[in-house]
């Protein structure tokens, strides 16, 4: 007599997501996590303690850290890599800025995510990295949504959109030349939606900051910007302290906060039902520089 096991979707997703990280790891020999602090990548993290404990994980922790990065999402990136027991990497731009003699952005939001990408080149050939898993997902933004799940890098980094690999049956071709890299994408069929609903089932720890909380915030064109010592302030600016959370967590240039008083997982559920956005059509600024922002970006060897 067989016995019939029922899984939810979140188990699906779940499944898919640990093979992939096992694919990863059976595929390529100096593979890394892209880890932020964010709440994808932690729930890629949790993902890979389910692929690979009670081993080690058979990659470190990798951070590309702008310097404009929220402290409660570096706090809680230190104390999740600690609390596990493994590696982490973190390479900061400010010294490929200084080493490169790269230019500065200038202006009111002077964000660094496109010098990100000189960091993180530099960083996959000082490791040797021939595969790096991002927490990317193809709901939050178009250029995201042409990705494969393993997705090939040239040797100069670069991302031909024209050239994706076939990935029929859920069988994932690694095989890269000397030089070239591949960014993998274990939740790329997750929405935000799903991301909650699985923080919540795992009861996932993370940081203060996707919960309401009382900030002081620029209004600028319809968004709400956390004052810092990054945003050059302007007489006429309208600055106030306004309860608020963020849906999806960068640099403090360039990400915006929506009000809300969503104290709990449950709320959050309930607001992202209710929205009609996307998160990162909602609060990434650097996205809204021109419609291929993200894609152009993306080309030029950005995650």
């Amino acid at each position: 007599m067989s016995i019939m096991y029922e899984l939810d979707y979140l188990d699906h997703l779940e499944s898919e997501a640990i093979h992939i990280m096992r694919e990863v790891a059976g595929q390529f020999e100096k593979p890394a996590l892209l880890f932020s602090g964010g709440k994808d990548s932690i729930t890629l993290v949790h993902l890979a303690l389910k692929a690979f404990r009670p081993g080690k994980f058979p990659f470190p922790l990798v951070h590309i850290d702008t310097g404009h990065n929220f402290p409660e999402a570096l706090r809680f990136r230190d104390e999740l890599a600690a609390s596990i027991d493994e590696k982490l990497v973190v390479r900061q731009v400010g010294d490929t800025i200084k080493a490169k003699g790269l230019t500065e952005p200038k202006g009111k939001f002077a964000s660094r995510n496109a010098l990100q990408t000189f960091t993180l080149l530099d960083t996959i050939e000082e490791f040797g990295f021939d595969a790096c898993i991002g927490g990317a997902r193809r709901d939050e933004e178009k250029a995201r949504a042409k990705e494969r799940i393993f997705s090939v890098r040239d040797e100069f980094g670069q991302w031909d959109p024209k050239l994706q690999r076939p990935e029929l049956w859920n069988t994932y071709n690694g095989r890269i030349n000397k030089g070239e890299n591949v960014r993998v994408f274990p939740i790329s069929n997750w929405t935000e939606l799903d991301i909650w609903n699985y923080i919540r089932r795992e009861k996932i720890a993370l940081p203060s900051i996707y919960f309401a909380h009382e900030r002081e915030v620029l209004e600028h064109e319809g968004q709400l910007v956390a004052t810092s010592e990054f945003i050059q302030l302007e007489p006429g600016d309208k600055v106030s302290t306004k309860t608020v959370r963020y849906r999806t967590v960068g640099d403090m240039t360039c990400t915006a906060a929506v009000e809300s008083s969503a104290s709990s997982i449950d709320d959050i559920i309930r607001e992202i039902i209710a929205t009609k956005t996307s998160e990162r059509g909602e609060t990434r600024i650097d996205d809204k520089v021109s419609e291929a922002a993200m894609e152009d970006r993306k080309k030029n060897g950005y995650f």
